[in-house]
């Protein structure tokens, strides 16, 4: 009897030690999202917003103030729809700006928040068009280089 007791408290130890570390492997890969605190959703309108995901960070000065949502392509403007979900206690000024940001140099990608001056907040359903699209690294190269061309072609001539 005694050993079916010692089985029991082992087995049970080591059901919430694996429940423990999927947990903390789940919330350390962002793809676990516990929270209660209220909030509303906005839909933000992107040209390219390039390696954006859902669950990104939205952010402003550097703190978390929401989460992407999901992702939609609107084949009718032919832009990303981008749903926000931000925290209830943040409210921005209906003219701020969003814009696709990157961690580092080749970190994951997040929303930044620039506050605007008018009084009045984004409320549920709100659409933002002031945003401005992420930065497409091979967008850049591509335009270093030809610009390069173009320059060498012209000191030939």
């Amino acid at each position: 009897m005694q050993q079916n007791k010692n089985d029991v408290w082992v087995g049970l130890f080591v059901v919430i030690g694996i429940a423990a570390l999927l947990f903390l492997a789940l919330k350390a890969a962002n793809l676990l999202q516990i929270n209660f605190d209220p909030t509303y959703q906005v839909t933000a309108r992107f040209d390219n917003i390039g390696g954006l995901k859902p669950r990104s960070a939205v952010r402003s000065a550097g703190v978390v103030v929401g989460r992407v949502e999901s992702i939609r392509f609107d084949d009718q403007s032919f832009q990303a729809n981008v749903v926000l979900k931000m925290d209830a206690r943040y409210g921005f000024p209906k003219d701020s700006s969003l814009k696709i940001l990157t961690s580092g140099l080749l970190g994951e990608q997040y929303i930044g928040v620039e506050a605007g001056g008018e009084t009045a907040n984004w409320t549920q359903g709100a659409v933002i068009t002031q945003t401005q699209s992420a930065v497409v690294l091979e967008n850049l190269i591509s335009q270093f280089l030809f610009s390069k061309a173009a320059e060498g072609s012209e000191t030939k001539e």
